[in-house]
C-alpha cells in the first residue's frame, strides 16, 4: 500500500473526533496491590537524603506519587517515577495488562539530557489533567532510547514513514501486540489531550480497523528496518558518488553539509577525511578546514571547559543546543586528531586534546568508566550554565585581561543569546597569532589562565544534570577515541586511560558466561547488551592492540566479536540484528549511518581488520556478505552510508595508519618519527620473515622504502639490517631474510617550512614461512610528523 494512503488511513481512524470529552477526577491515581506498594516505598526510601524528585506534585515533603519507574536504572525513567501518569517500564507485564484490560498502549520515548522530553514532562506528564486520561483508557509506557535502541529504531521507523521526519520525545500509540498505529513527537498540552481523545474514540468506535492500520504499519517498519535485497557491485565509484553528493550540499559560507539546525555528522566527516588524506585532495582539504574550523571557533564548541555540544542552531555553528553527549566527544576528537594529521594545523590537536580532558574531568565515573550526557538545562533554562555577561568578566579579570578576553571571544554589552555571550572566536587562534607576532605555544600560554579563572568560577554555577550511566558502545567508542588520540598526537596519558577504561568495562560488564551487560549504574549492570555495544567494544579492543601490541586485547576483540556473530546474525541476510528483544514484532537491522555510524558498519571495519590481524577467513567472508547485502541500499543513497563505506575504502586500498599487517597478520609493522627519524618496527610471528634489502635470488621481492609525498619530504641514510641466511623447505639455497623483531631507519627531512602533512611512507615486502612464500605486498604508512602539539 503507498505510504501516503495508509497515512491517511491512519489519520482518519484515530482523528475523526475532535470533540474533547470531560474527564472525570476518578481513576487518575492509582491504587496499586500492596506488595507493589511496598516495593515502591522501599525503592523510594533507598534512595536517601539526597534524593531530589522531580515532581511538582509534593505532600509535605514527600513527593505525593510514586510509580513503577521509581525500580529502574534509568535516570530517564527515574526523573518520571514521580509524575501523575501510571508509567509502566517496557516489559511483559505492561502489555499483559493491555491485552486483559483492551487498551492501547501510549509508547513514550526520550532521554535524560533531552530538552524538549523536559517540556512535554511538565506540561503533560505532570499534568493531572492528562494523568486522568492515560491512566482510564490507556497503558502509559516510557522507554529510554539510550537502553534500548533497538526499541527506539523501531518506532522511530514508524512515526518517520507517518510523518516524514521524527524526534524525540517521541510519542506512539501501539498495541497490546506492539504494533504502531499512530505517532509523532512533541505536542503541546492542549494538542496532546485532544489527541488522546481522538485515539480513546477510535480505539473504541473503530477497534477493527485500527488494528488492520496497524498490521499495515508494522510490514512496512518490517520492509523498512530487514535488509534483504538485491547484490550489486560495489566500486569506488559509489565512495566518491557520496562525496560528491555531500559536497553539493556544502555551506560554503559557514562550513558544514546542511542548513540550521547543523549537526556534526561524524561518519560523513570521517570518510572526507580518509579520502583527502589517501589522494591528496585539496579540495577536500579545504572543506573540511573550513567545517572544522568553524564548528572549533563557534559556540558549538565550548570554548571555556572544552568538548562539543550536540548541535547547532543556526547555520554559523555560534548558538547551540546545549547538551553534550559522550558519543559526540568521541567521534570528534578523532575527527580533529586525524584532521591534525592531514592538515598539521595546531588547533585541531589542542581541539582533540581539550575535548578528551573534557570528558575525563567532568563525565568520569569512579571507576574510570565514562557518563553518557550532560543536560542543556540547568535552574530551569537552557544554557544557562554557558553564558556569561561582560561585567562578569570584568568581575572576575583585571581591566587588561578582562579587555583581551571579550575582544578575543566577541563578547558585547547586548550579548548574542538572550542578552548573554555564548563565547566563539570571530578569528582563529593561528590568524590572532600571526597578527600578534607569537607563535601558538605562546598565544596559548597568555590565553589558557584566564580561561581557567572563568571555568573556575562556571564551577560554581549551578551544573546541567549529568546521566549518570555507563553504557558499553558509547563508553567503547571514547576508548577508541583516547587510544587513537594517543597515538597520533604521541601522548600516552591517553592510551593509559584507555587501557584502564577498557579492563574496567570488562571487568564490570562481562556476565559469568560471556555476555555483555549494556548498562552500568551505580555498579549495578543491567540490561543485556545490543549488537553495538559488542561492535564498539571489539573496535575498541584491536585499537589498543594496534597501539599497545599486547596481544590479549586482540583476543578479547575476536572473543567478543565470535559471540556478536553468534548472537545477532540473521543467517537469511546477512546481516546483524540491533538486538533480540521478544516483545517487538521485528528485529531491527541497524544499517543506516547517521549521527552515529550503525551497528552494522562498525561490524564491517571489525571484521575486516580481524581478518587482517588474525587471518582467520570467516573475518573477510563476515565483512563481505554484509557489503554484499547491504549493496544495492548503498548504491542508492550512499550518503545513507558514509560509515560503511569507509570500511569499503578501507577494504579495498588499506589503512590509513601508523600500524599496518602483512600476512594476514603474521607480520605487524609500526612507523614512528622521532627527531627528524624514521623508524619502522617490524614484529614477526614465528616461523615468518621477509626478504632482505638485497635478496640472493634475483626472482625474490626486496623489501623496500621509499617516500610516497616526495614534495614534502626526504628519505636519506636508509638503514636495513643485516640479513640472516637461512634454508628453507622450498629452496635448497641459503636465503637472506629478516625475521623476529627488527628496525629498518631513515633520516626524514621537511622539504618545506612548513610540515603541512603527514608522511607518507610506502613499504614493499614478501612474506614467506618455511614452506611457501605469499604474494608481495605494498603497505602504506601515515604518520603524524610533529614533535610537539
Amino acid at each position: 500500500m503507498p505510504l501516503i494512503l495508509l497515512r491517511s488511513l491512519l489519520i482518519f481512524y484515530c482523528l475523526m473526533s475532535y470533540s474533547v470529552a470531560n474527564s472525570s477526577t476518578a481513576n487518575y491515581q492509582i491504587s496499586y496491590p500492596e506488595k507493589l506498594q511496598q516495593q515502591l516505598i522501599s525503592a523510594l526510601k533507598a534512595k536517601g537524603s539526597d534524593y531530589k524528585a522531580r515532581t511538582h506534585h509534593f505532600s509535605n515533603t514527600h513527593p505525593t506519587y510514586t510509580n513503577r519507574l521509581i525500580l529502574t536504572d534509568s535516570p530517564y525513567l527515574i526523573q518520571h517515577a514521580h509524575n501523575p501518569v501510571n508509567w509502566y517500564p517496557w516489559g511483559e507485564e505492561a502489555f499483559a495488562i493491555a491485552k486483559q484490560e483492551n487498551k492501547p498502549i501510549f509508547l513514550s520515548i526520550g532521554y535524560a539530557t533531552c530538552h524538549w522530553c523536559h517540556v512535554m514532562e511538565k506540561e503533560s506528564f505532570e499534568s493531572i489533567e492528562v494523568a486522568k486520561i492515560l491512566n482510564k483508557f490507556f497503558i502509559s509506557i516510557k522507554v529510554d532510547r539510550e537502553q534500548h535502541p533497538d526499541i527506539d529504531a523501531t518506532y522511530m521507523t514508524a512515526v518517520t514513514l507517518l510523518n516524514g521526519q521524527g524526534g524525540w520525545p517521541m510519542s506512539s500509540f501501539i498495541t497490546a501486540e506492539g504494533k504502531p498505529f499512530f505517532g509523532g513527537t512533541y505536542y503541546p498540552q492542549a494538542d496532546f489531550i485532544a489527541l488522546l481523545q481522538q485515539v480513546k474514540t477510535a480505539w473504541v468506535e473503530r477497534h477493527q480497523s485500527i488494528l488492520s492500520s496497524a498490521n499495515l504499519l508494522a510490514e512496512a517498519v518490517k520492509r523498512e528496518t530487514s535488509s534483504q535485497h538485491s547484490v550489486t557491485s560495489l566500486e569506488q565509484s559509489t565512495v566518491q558518488s557520496a562525496i560528491q553528493t555531500l559536497l553539493s550540499h556544502y555551506d560554503n559560507q559557514n562550513g558544514g553539509f546542511s542548513l540550521a539546525p547543523k549537526f556534526p555528522n561524524e561518519p560523513s566527516l570521517l570518510l572526507l577525511l580518509q579520502n583527502a588524506e589517501r589522494n591528496n585532495d585539496s579540495q577536500l582539504s579545504g572543506v573540511l578546514e573550513k567545517t572544522l574550523s568553524a564548528m572549533a571557533e563557534g559556540g558549538f564548541y565550548d570554548q571555556i571547559g572544552g568538548g562539543f555540544h550536540r548541535y547547532s542552531t543556526d547555520e554559523k555553528w555560534l548558538v547551540p543546543h546545549f547538551e553534550k553527549m559522550l558519543y559526540n566527544q568521541a567521534y570528534l576528537a578523532r575527527v580533529y586528531a586525524q584532521a591534525y594529521r592531514l592538515t598539521q594545523n595546531p588547533s585541531y590537536a589542542l581541539i582533540a586534546k581539550q575535548t578528551l580532558d573534557y570528558v575525563i574531568s567532568e563525565m568520569s565515573s569512579p571507576k574510570g568508566l565514562f557518563y553518557s550526557a550532560t543536560d542543556a538545562d540547568s535552574e530551569g533554562e537552557e544554557g544557562t550554565f554557558f553564558v556569561w555577561t561582560i561585567k562578569q568578566i570584568k568581575q572576575l579579570l583585571n581591566a587588561a585581561d578582562a579587555k583581551f578576553i571579550i575582544n578575543l571571544y566577541g563578547l558585547t554589552e547586548t550579548g548574542n543569546f538572550e542578552g548573554k555571550n555564548i563565547f566563539f572566536l570571530p578569528q582563529s587562534l593561528q590568524q590572532l597569532a600571526k597578527q600578534q607576532g607569537l607563535s601558538f605555544t605562546t598565544l596559548m600560554h597568555r590565553i589558557s589562565p584566564l580561561i581557567e579563572t572563568l571555568k573556575n568560577h562556571r564551577n560554581t554555577r549551578s551544573h546541567p544534570l549529568t546521566d549518570n550511566k555507563v553504557i558499553v558502545s558509547w563508553n567503547s567508542m571514547f576508548i577508541t577515541a583516547l587510544a587513537e588520540v594517543g597515538d597520533i598526537l604521541n601522548e600516552a596519558k591517553y592510551i593509559d586511560t584507555a587501557k584502564a577504561a577498557a579492563i574496567a568495562l570488562w571487568n564490570s560488564q562481562r556476565e559469568s558466561e560471556g555476555l555483555l551487560w549494556r548498562i552500568n549504574l551505580d555498579n549495578q549492570p543491567s540490561i543485556m547488551a545490543k549488537q553495538e555495544d559488542y561492535a564498539h567494544f571489539s573496535e575498541a579492543l584491536i585499537t589498543l592492540y594496534d597501539v599497545t601490541n599486547e596481544i590479549y586485547y586482540l583476543q578479547m576483540a575476536e572473543e567478543l566479536s565470535n559471540e556478536m556473530t553468534n548472537l545477532f546474525m540473521d543467517s537469511a541476510s546477512g546481516t546483524l540484528s540491533m538486538g533480540k528483544d521478544p516483545l517487538l514484532f521485528t528485529q531491527p537491522k541497524d544499517a543506516y549511518d547517521s549521527a552515529l555510524p550503525s551497528g552494522n558498519s562498525v561490524a564491517v571495519r571489525i571484521f575486516n581488520r580481524l581478518f587482517k590481524r588474525t587471518g582467520k577467513q570467516q573475518f573477510n567472508d563476515l565483512a563481505t556478505k554484509i557489503l554484499q547485502t547491504l549493496s544495492s541500499n548503498i548504491t542508492r543513497q550512499p550518503t545513507a552510508y558514509t560509515y560503511m563505506l569507509t570500511q569499503l575504502d578501507e577494504l579495498k586500498k588499506g589503512e590509513i595508519s601508523s600500524h599496518q599487517y602483512a600476512a594476514r597478520g603474521a607480520i605487524k609493522v609500526d612507523a614512528k618519527v622521532n627527531n627528524n627519524k624514521l623508524l619502522l618496527l617490524f614484529t614477526t610471528k614465528p616461523g615468518w620473515h621477509i626478504n632482505a634489502h638485497i635478496p640472493l635470488q634475483k626472482q625474490l621481492i626486496a623489501t623496500d622504502i621509499t617516500v610516497l609525498n616526495k614534495q614534502h619530504w626526504q628519505l636519506s641514510d636508509i638503514q636495513y639490517p643485516p640479513a640472516e641466511l637461512v634454508k628453507t623447505n622450498f629452496d635448497k639455497q641459503s636465503l637472506a631474510l629478516y625475521q623476529g623483531e627488527f628496525t629498518i631507519s631513515a633520516k626524514l627531512t621537511p622539504l618545506s617550512e612548513l610540515k603541512s602533512e603527514a608522511v607518507k611512507i610506502n613499504l614493499n615486502l614478501q612474506a614467506c614461512n618455511q614452506n611457501s612464500c605469499l604474494a608481495p605486498e605494498l603497505l602504506t604508512f601515515f604518520v603524524n610528523p610533529a614533535k610537539e602539539n
